[in-house]
């Protein structure tokens, strides 16, 4: 029998009230909604890097001990912050995890709980925002992994977004961030390249002032209670995707545990 996907919507409103959500950026994703699935749309460069995502997410997952000899995670409690259409969310559900998914924006969340179904995919998407879910009793160190990709870089309060993931970890637990550093090659490459002459990303989807460098995001875990133990680049590869690398000027993942 297979499986059913639920989604629990918050008020729109509401969602949006969180300290650290851009409104702005929810309204350009709402906008992109329809084409989360679309490979050769405008989400297409997600569709490209989940491959080293996934990749990325297991290693951090095997490194700490919550994968099973199979390389799964089964029963493991996970949380997927900044969902969007479920890229991630699909493949880790796959997994065997059991999926919490959450984004503000409601047409992403539309588009993945359409999709889940169809693929009988047992996730549970719900609009909102990490604030509003880290408040709520029995999210709170509920989650042995939580990640946020490609996140962190449209969030406008990181210490308060990092201290809500703290708050839902279990003790040990362990998270993922994936994003952009704050370096002169992603302003020129994941800036103005992709978004005004390869025209891959839609235009003002990123806001520099909002990228984050390693170093820096490394002392704000550290401020939050996450020791990062791992600082990951992902670079592109000659067959169209991306590969990880030591070289972290444009994009990167760290990840860690409660200090």
């Amino acid at each position: 029998m297979g499986r059913k996907t639920n989604a629990s919507k918050s008020d729109p409103k509401t969602a949006q009230a969180g300290s650290t959500i851009d409104s702005r950026d929810i309204a350009r994703f709402d906008a992109l909604a329809k084409e989360w699935w679309d490979p050769e749309g405008a989400m297409r460069p997600l569709h490209l890097f989940t491959p080293v995502r996934i990749d990325y997410l297991l290693r951090t997952a095997r490194h700490a001990g919550l994968t099973d000899k199979a390389g799964r995670l089964e029963n493991r409690e996970v949380l997927d912050i900044g969902c969007g259409g479920g890229l991630l969310a699909e493949p880790i559900a796959r997994l065997g995890a059991k999926l919490t998914a959450i984004d503000a924006s409601e047409g992403a969340i539309t588009a993945a709980t359409a999709h889940a179904s169809q693929q009988n995919l047992a996730i549970d998407y719900r609009q909102t925002s990490s604030e509003i879910l880290a408040a709520e009793k029995e999210y709170q160190a509920r989650f042995d992994f939580i990640y946020a990709s490609e996140v962190i870089e449209h969030i406008t309060d990181r210490p308060a977004f990092l201290a809500a993931m703290v708050k839902m970890l279990k003790p040990d637990g362990v998270i993922a961030i994936t994003t952009i550093n704050k370096s002169l090659p992603s302003l020129l490459l994941a800036k103005f390249a992709a978004e005004y002459l390869l025209r891959i990303v839609p235009a003002g989807t990123h806001q520099f002032s909002q990228f984050v460098s390693p170093q820096t995001l490394r002392a704000e875990c550290a401020e939050a209670g996450i020791l990062i133990d791992d600082i990951t680049g992902f670079a592109p590869d000659l067959t169209g995707g991306f590969r990880m690398t030591s070289v972290t000027a444009v994009n990167y993942g760290l990840s860690g545990q409660l200090g």
